[in-house]
């Protein structure tokens, strides 16, 4: 039987230094992965000249499967962000943000274990009828929502729900205001709850969501919403359990997924040795599940629990001294 081969993009900045603990992390947990080693960003870009290379593209494609550390797009310049043009390029219409608390770490709240899955290719984000007048007075964007990608996000999310014995799925959304795009979004979601009655479900106003989370995070499980609002409230999420350094994302797609750290590049601490690798060792566990690969995946999980529960060489975002390299190997002991 032939090894899985993974695709794996270091990124830039911090991206090379915690992808290393996580592909460590991965090899001790007794993985047996092959990985093609891609390049995508600023480290793409200094080499060839393009942000996202066609043998990037070409290996994601082959393998399915990728890891990715966070990449730096350059502002201004017309550059489009590469995230984006991932998601897009490999319909990766899934944003799959889970957050959980973890003992040790400085976070407000205990308890919290919500995933919010984004609509990840159409809404605000899709980049469509981007205009400026000549004067710079005035600008426009447009939002698109179909009623196929609505069904098939909330479809992603009760199916998540249901393999994970999840009680609830809320529905967030600003249908009040925004009647025809958050309308039609709604309207889709009720058809849907309406096949999973094993499931409870609700909706939710977006602004009234982000208050309830900040108050009473613990009556949220699993959140399904549009793109612009899904990226805020999914970073909110973040901040419920101690910030993006525990937040992992996977996008998830019909023939590809791609599994990374939310956060970004942080040059200001890039080759300092002191970054935290939890988001994309997080991300790691994410792949794992999506590969069926759930033994090794909480195997993983628990040696990361203890570790941070414990102090053990943490970094210092996690109130400890230690480095990303000590961090790492207080993973590799457990394991």
């Amino acid at each position: 039987m032939s090894k899985q081969r993974i695709t794996v993009i270091p990124g830039d900045g911090i991206g090379p230094d915690i992808i290393d603990s996580a592909l460590k992390v991965l090899d001790k947990a007794g993985c047996d992965f092959e990985y093609d080693f891609a390049k995508a960003g600023l480290a793409a870009l200094e080499e060839t000249g393009e942000l996202l290379p066609q043998a990037t593209l070409d290996l994601i494609e082959k393998n399915k499967v990728t890891l990715k550390g966070p990449l730096t797009t350059p502002v201004g310049g017309g550059f489009t962000s590469i995230n984006v043009s991932l998601r897009k390029q490999f319909q990766l219409y899934a944003n799959v943000r889970p957050v959980l608390s973890f003992k040790g770490t400085k976070a407000r709240y205990e308890n919290i274990d919500i995933i919010t899955v984004r609509e990840n290719t159409e809404g605000m984000y899709s980049g469509a009828g981007q205009v400026v007048n000549e004067e710079r007075t005035q600008a426009e964007a447009k939002s698109l929502i179909t009623r196929d990608g609505a069904k098939r996000i909330v479809e992603f999310a009760f199916d998540l729900a249901r393999r994970e014995n999840r009680k609830k799925v809320t529905a967030v959304h600003k249908a009040n205001i925004l009647k025809t795009t958050s309308g039609l979004f709604l309207e889709v979601a009720r058809e849907v709850a309406k096949d999973y009655s094993d499931i409870q479900f609700e909706e939710m106003i977006v602004d009234a969501c982000c208050m309830n989370l900040v108050m009473y995070p613990e009556r949220f499980d699993v959140i399904v919403t549009t793109n612009l609002f899904g990226d805020i409230v999914s970073d909110l999420c973040a901040g419920l359990v101690g910030g993006l350094g525990m937040a992992p994302g996977a996008n998830i797609g019909a023939g590809a997924a791609i599994f990374e750290a939310v956060h970004g590049s942080a040059p200001d601490i890039a080759g300092k040795n002191i970054a935290n690798p939890s988001s994309v060792i997080l991300a790691s566990i994410q792949m794992l599940e999506y590969l069926g690969m759930q033994d090794k995946a909480e195997k993983i999980r628990k040696a990361l629990t203890e570790v941070i529960d414990s102090g053990d060489r943490t970094t210092r975002d996690l109130g400890g001294t230690g480095s990303t390299t000590d961090f790492t190997q207080s993973i590799l002991d457990r394991l």
